[in-house]
C-alpha cells in the first residue's frame, strides 16, 4: 500500500504564510500600533518575503528594487506618504472639516491628510480589507525601502557617492535647478540595483502616473528614512486611532449609505417599484442609455461611442451624455458618508423609446410603460462588499414603518484575474470559494456563459475564488485552485460576500424576494500566472471598453427580457 506524503506543497506553506500575515495584522490592529522594522513589523515582512506575490515581481531579491511594484502601491497610496516616518490609519474623525487637504490617491479613493513633514493620517472606511491591503503594501514599500539603504551604504556604514550625489540632486530639483538627467539615471540604476535601460523605463513611468512623486523622489525618501532608523536609531511607526479600532466591523458607514439611497428613492417616489441592483462602474450604464442620442451619433456603435468617451481628454462629450441623462431619467447620489461608493438612479418611466440605442432593443419595448427602478453602485472593495450590500437590501425605515425593498435582481459585473485566459476575456462563474475558510457560495448565475459568445472574446465558466487580498496570491496558491479539483477560472475580492449578503436578506431575513435573480460576469484584468500580465504591468486600458460595455449590455437587456417574458 501506497503511503501518503505528509510534506507541505508550495501551495499549502502559501496559504499558511497568508493566514499568519492577517493573523498578525489583526493582533497589531487590536495593539494599536507598531515599528515596521521592530520585531512585530519583522514577523510581518518574514511572511511577505516567503509568500512572494506575483504582484510584488521581484520582492525576494536583496539588491533589485521591485519597480512595479513600487508604482502599483504609490497609486494607490496618497502622494508623498513615502516622506513620512509615522503612518497613523484613523476612520472618518472629521479632518474634512479641517483645514487639513484631502489628499486622494489615483486609483483607491480615500481621503488622506499630509498632518505634518513626518504624520500621514489614511483615512480607512472601507472595512479590513481596505486595511490589510494597506498594511500590506506598506510593508512592501519598507520592504524596498531596505534594499535602497543596503545599496546607499557601505560595510562601515558610510554614504557612498551614488547616495551623496542623489542628495545633490534632489537639493536641484527642489530649487528647480537644472542637473544632467543621464548622470541622474546613472546614480539612481545603482542604488536600485537595476540597469541603466530598466532605471530610464521606469522613472517614464512614475513620472507619466497620475497623483505618483517622480522615482527620484521616492528612491530619496524610502533610503533617508530606512538610513535615519539603521544608522540614527529614529523610529517609524504605523498606528491605528482608537476611534477605527472601535468602529470597524459594525456597519456604521454602510448604513448610513444605504439610508441615504433609501431615502433619495423615497423623496421621488421610487421606494417600493420594482428594483434591479447592478454592482458596476458609474459611466457604462449611462453611457449605453443615453450616449448615441446626447452626441448625436446615430451610426456609431454603443462601444464605439465608450472609445470616444473613454479618452482623458474628451471631458466635453462625458458632461453632455451626463446633463442629457440627469434630464431624462438619472439622479446621481454623491456619497458624503465616507464609503467611497456613490450611485446612480435610472427611473425607465423617464426614457423615451427613439432614444434607445440598437444594442438595447429589450429596453425599446418597454420604455414609457416600464415602472422599473435601476440602481447602479460603484464597485466595492473586498469585505465592504459584504456590509453595503447587507445594509442595502435591509428594509427602509420610514415613520416607524418597515418598507421591504422590491428587489428583483442583483447584477454585478467586476475586473478580476483570470487563470485560463487573458487580459479582457470574460469570466463566468457559477460559485464562489472563499479563500481561508470553508464558506462555498454555489448559486444560479442567470447568465448563461454562451449569451457572450460570437462576441469575439473567449468566455470561461467555472467556480471563482474570491481571496481575502489580490496582492497576496502567488503562482503556487493559483496553480493550486486552477488544476486541483476546484477547477477554479479566476480570483476577485467581492464574490462571496455579495452572494453571503444577497443570500441572508432572501433566505434567512427575507427581506427581499427568495427568488432574487442574481446575475455574475466579470472581465480579465490581469493573469497573475503569466509574467508581465499582473495588476502590476498596468492595466487594459482601451482594451477594457469592449469587455466593460458587452457585459453591460448583456446586463441590461436580460432585466429588460425578464419583464418582456
Amino acid at each position: 500500500m501506497d503511503t501518503i506524503s505528509t510534506q507541505l506543497s508550495k501551495a499549502q506553506i502559501s496559504r499558511a504564510a497568508i493566514q499568519r500575515l492577517y493573523i498578525a495584522m489583526r493582533h497589531l490592529f487590536i495593539r494599536g500600533s507598531y515599528k515596521p522594522l521592530g520585531v512585530s513589523g519583522e514577523a510581518m515582512i518574514k511572511s511577505l518575503l516567503a509568500l512572494e506575490p506575483e504582484i510584488y515581481g521581484t520582492i525576494s531579491n536583496t539588491e533589485k528594487v521591485e519597480l512595479n511594484g513600487l508604482l502599483y502601491i504609490f497609486q494607490r497610496l496618497p502622494q508623498g506618504i513615502e516622506e513620512c516616518s509615522f503612518i497613523k490609519l484613523i476612520s472618518r474623525e472629521g479632518f474634512e472639516k479641517s483645514s487639513h487637504k484631502a489628499i486622494i490617491p489615483a486609483k483607491r479613493r480615500r481621503n488622506c491628510y499630509r498632518i505634518d513633514d513626518d504624520q500621514f493620517y489614511v483615512e480607512m472606511t472601507r472595512g479590513r480589507s481596505d486595511i490589510y491591503d494597506v498594511l500590506t503594501h506598506l510593508t512592501f514599500m519598507y520592504i524596498e525601502s531596505e534594499k535602497i539603504r543596503r545599496n546607499a551604504l557601505d560595510h562601515k556604514l558610510r554614504k557612498k557617492k551614488d547616495w551623496l550625489m542623489l542628495e545633490e540632486l534632489m537639493v536641484k530639483i527642489n530649487n528647480q535647478e537644472e542637473f544632467n538627467i543621464d548622470l541622474a539615471y546613472t546614480y539612481l540604476s545603482t542604488l536600485i540595483g537595476r540597469t541603466y535601460e530598466e532605471t530610464v523605463a521606469a522613472a517614464k513611468k512614475f513620472d507619466y502616473a497620475d497623483k505618483v512623486n517622480s522615482l527620484f523622489n521616492i528612491v530619496y525618501w524610502l533610503g533617508l528614512n530606512s538610513i535615519k532608523e539603521f544608522v540614527d536609531d529614529s523610529d517609524r511607526e504605523i498606528s491605528f486611532s482608537s476611534t477605527l479600532r472601535d468602529k470597524i466591523g459594525h456597519h456604521i458607514f454602510g448604513t448610513n449609505w444605504a439610508y441615504n439611497i433609501k431615502e433619495t428613492l423615497d423623496k421621488n417616489g421610487l421606494i417600493e417599484k420594482p428594483i434591479h441592483v447592478i454592482s458596476a462602474n458609474l459611466h457604462s450604464v449611462m453611457n449605453s442609455i443615453y450616449a448615441r442620442t446626447a452626441l448625436k451619433a446615430d451610426h456609431s456603435t454603443i462601444e464605439e461611442i465608450a472609445e470616444k468617451l473613454s479618452a482623458e481628454k474628451n471631458t466635453k462629450d462625458r458632461d453632455t451624455v451626463t446633463k442629457y441623462a440627469l434630464k431624462n431619467g438619472m439622479i446621481p447620489i454623491v456619497d458624503k458618508t465616507g464609503v467611497n461608493i456613490g450611485c446612480q438612479v435610472f427611473d425607465c418611466s423617464k426614457l423615451n423609446n427613439t432614444d434607445i440605442p440598437n444594442e438595447l432593443k429589450s429596453l425599446a419595448k418597454v420604455c414609457k410603460k416600464s415602472n422599473i427602478v435601476l440602481l447602479v453602485m460603484d464597485y466595492a472593495f473586498g469585505e465592504q462588499a459584504y456590509e453595503l450590500m447587507d445594509e442595502l437590501l435591509k428594509p427602509y425605515d420610514k415613520n416607524n414603518n418597515r418598507i421591504n425593498l422590491d428587489i428583483q435582481s442583483v447584477n454585478i459585473m467586476g475586473k478580476a484575474g483570470i487563470l485560463k485566459g487573458n487580459k479582457g476575456d470574460i469570466m463566468v462563474p457559477d460559485a464562489h470559494i472563499f479563500e481561508g475558510s470553508a464558506d462555498n457560495y454555489p448559486f444560479i448565475n442567470e447568465f448563461d456563459f454562451s449569451i457572450f459568445e460570437g462576441s469575439g472574446l473567449k468566455v470561461y465558466n467555472g467556480p471563482m475564488i474570491t481571496v481575502m487580498g489580490t496582492s497576496l496570491q502567488n503562482k503556487d496558491i493559483l496553480r493550486y485552485f486552477a488544476n486541483s479539483s476546484w477547477k477554479a477560472i479566476g480570483l476577485e475580492m467581492e464574490g462571496a460576500h455579495y452572494q453571503k449578503a444577497i443570500q441572508a436578506a432572501s433566505k434567512i431575513r427575507k427581506s427581499v424576494n427568495k427568488s432574487v435573480k442574481t446575475r455574475y460576469a466579470y472581465y480579465a484584468s490581469d493573469n497573475p500566472l503569466k509574467t508581465g500580465s499582473t495588476l502590476a504591468s498596468g492595466g487594459l486600458g482601451v482594451g477594457g471598453v469592449k469587455p466593460t460595455y458587452l457585459i453591460t449590455i448583456s446586463i441590461l437587456n436580460s432585466i429588460f427580457e425578464d419583464i418582456t417574458s
